[in-house]
């Protein structure tokens, strides 16, 4: 786990007003760490109050060497490339952080440890966290976790980068406040950043998955609510990510979460999405798999209405409830105290 005292720069370089930039944004909001700044030469001298609603001030600073005289002591690699590739270009920044005594958090595919291990100046307090690399081999998932008696909440989504880990977090911080022994399982590389556990769940290979999702599901029995972090979607044709997350956890609800100002895939762009009362009956159904597994609902809608004003998207919100009789936020604009009160009325 990172250390909650350890000073954090933040790389993200022409990312920050991207998708790829789910990483940096990620951490910038919930990361609990003092951030030094985010390291982006194209808005140097700006805020990150400029681009998010954002309770901190974190400034954006022209390149590391200033974030380093800032009292950096850790940097976080913020982008999350397509494939999970790290691009030649990160090389100079990589060794100028290693140089200046920094350790690194490393959310990509692609591993730091093996390439630039050597160049670790101080082994004592310096380190490289490579988030992406599975601790343990699960046992083949034999559906136990549907034996549990507490809930388990899976976030499940209309497409990749649509808000899932957000909502997530955002109604594990809800349900915390309110004293509820909650837990939240991380399933990617942010998820692990922020709690400093859980599984890397696009590492694992196919048939390992299930079981990687229930042994941490698991482990997590004493909870009385648990939050699963989705990732992928049923309809992208590249993803595979959510049938292991419905088996593993053998979820008992479910939120769905969708960005306002898509009809179609981020990418591939010819892909519609759906009509969302069909979208929702298909989750559920493969969810429960004709009363196999525990008769998961969803329990609300958490919708990213970021590019909308707020007029239009307190609309849009109350359209969507009405068109599918269930609770409908934007949880980072809105909170989501409606979701928690349905959750622990149920």
């Amino acid at each position: 786990m990172l250390d909650p005292k350890l000073k954090v720069a933040v790389y993200m370089e022409d990312h920050i007003d991207s998708d790829y930039g789910k990483m940096g944004m990620g951490v910038v909001r919930y990361l609990k760490n003092p951030i030094v700044g985010v390291v982006d030469k194209t808005f140097a001298g700006k805020s990150m109050h400029d681009f998010m609603n954002l309770e901190r001030e974190v400034p954006i600073l022209k390149n590391l060497e200033a974030a380093i005289e800032q009292g950096a002591e850790v940097l976080i690699l913020g982008i999350a490339p397509s494939g999970g590739r790290i691009p030649e270009s990160w090389n100079s920044i990589i060794v100028e952080a290693l140089e200046a005594g920094l350790s690194i958090v490393n959310g990509l595919h692609d591993l730091l440890a093996p390439r630039w291990g050597t160049q670790i100046k101080n082994p004592e307090t310096q380190w490289i966290w490579d988030v992406r690399v599975p601790q343990f081999i699960p046992a083949i998932a034999t559906g136990k976790a549907a034996s549990l008696t507490n809930k388990r909440v899976l976030f499940i989504g209309t497409d990749m980068a649509v808000g899932k880990m957000t909502s997530g977090l955002e109604l594990y911080d809800d349900l915390l406040k309110r004293e509820v022994n909650v837990g939240f399982i991380a399933t990617g590389q942010i998820g692990i950043t922020l709690m400093g556990k859980g599984i890397p769940l696009d590492a694992y290979k196919l048939d390992h998955a299930c079981g990687a999702v229930e042994q941490i599901v698991m482990e997590a029995a004493e909870n009385e609510i648990v939050i699963v972090e989705g990732q992928g979607s049923l309809l992208h044709p590249g993803s595979s990510a959510t049938l292991p997350l419905m088996r593993g956890s053998c979820a008992t609800h479910l939120v769905l979460c969708i960005r306002a100002d898509k009809k179609t895939l981020r990418s591939p762009e010819h892909i519609a999405v759906p009509d969302l009362n069909e979208f929702i009956a298909l989750n559920e159904a493969l969810a429960t798999v004709v009363g196999t597994y525990p008769q998961a609902k969803v329990i609300g809608i958490c919708a990213n209405t970021s590019m909308l004003p707020e007029a239009q998207a307190q609309q849009f919100i109350s359209d969507l409830s009405e068109k599918t009789g269930i609770e409908v936020t934007d949880p980072v604009r809105f909170g989501v105290t409606g979701i928690s009160e349905l959750l622990l009325k149920d």
